[in-house]
């Protein structure tokens, strides 16, 4: 028992101390509120006394108002808003307007005006239709002048690659390009050789007009 008594006692002191300053800050608060309330009253008690003032004032103003001819106002009410005696005077009515002949035109139907007749207007001569955009070389043209500018075989796929990014709104398809050239050679406008599978193409000299417009005629649709 002797060892347990020593955490107790000092355990119940701090409580005992605790309690101490904590009843002490309440006594302090409570003093602190009971001078506000007093403070509080004494204006309340002030503001009264002065109130009474005014109402005997207001009264003695009111009786004596009549006689000045001036308009004072009524005694306050609870609200404490002062209730004005005088009245305000109906504001004189204004006389309704005739309507007029005129008037009554405009509140039917609108009479309609006719527009003035426009001055015909003189025929404009037919346009002349637009003017034919040249023609674009067809697709042989094409071929033989790209093969003309090498300078060794060239391959379809060559052919059709390089004439797809110079015009690339013709749709250029290695498939038509191979057909393309394969009719040249057939009308001797170009020469084909071959390096293992895959198959070069090479211009020929300038064909006759005769043959040039065989192949031409033989060019598939793009």
């Amino acid at each position: 028992m002797p060892e347990t008594a020593g955490p107790v006692t000092e355990l119940a002191s701090q409580y005992v101390s605790q309690v101490t300053k904590d009843l002490e800050e309440n006594v302090r608060e409570q003093e602190r509120v009971t001078a506000e309330i007093a403070a509080l009253q004494e204006r309340l008690a002030a503001l009264q006394h002065d109130h009474g003032i005014l109402l005997n004032m207001q009264q003695a103003l009111g009786i004596a108002a009549p006689a000045a001819g001036a308009v004072v106002p009524a005694p306050r009410g609870k609200s404490g808003g002062a209730r004005r005696t005088d009245t305000k005077k109906p504001a004189p009515k204004k006389p309704a307007a005739k309507k007029s002949a005129t008037g009554k035109a405009a509140a039917g139907k609108p009479a309609t005006k006719k527009a003035p007749a426009e001055p015909a207007q003189p025929a404009q001569p037919a346009q002349s239709s637009q003017p034919t955009q040249p023609s674009q070389p067809t697709l042989v043209e094409l071929v033989r002048r790209y093969l003309a500018e090498q300078n060794e075989p060239r391959s379809a796929a060559e052919v059709a690659e390089a004439l797809g990014r110079t015009y690339p709104e013709r749709a250029v398809q290695t498939k038509v390009v191979r057909t393309t050239l394969e009719n040249l050679v057939a009308r001797n406008g170009a020469h084909r050789s071959k390096q293992g599978s895959s198959v070069f193409y090479t211009v020929a000299a300038e064909p006759a007009p005769e043959t040039a417009e065989k192949a031409e005629g033989a060019d598939p649709a793009e």
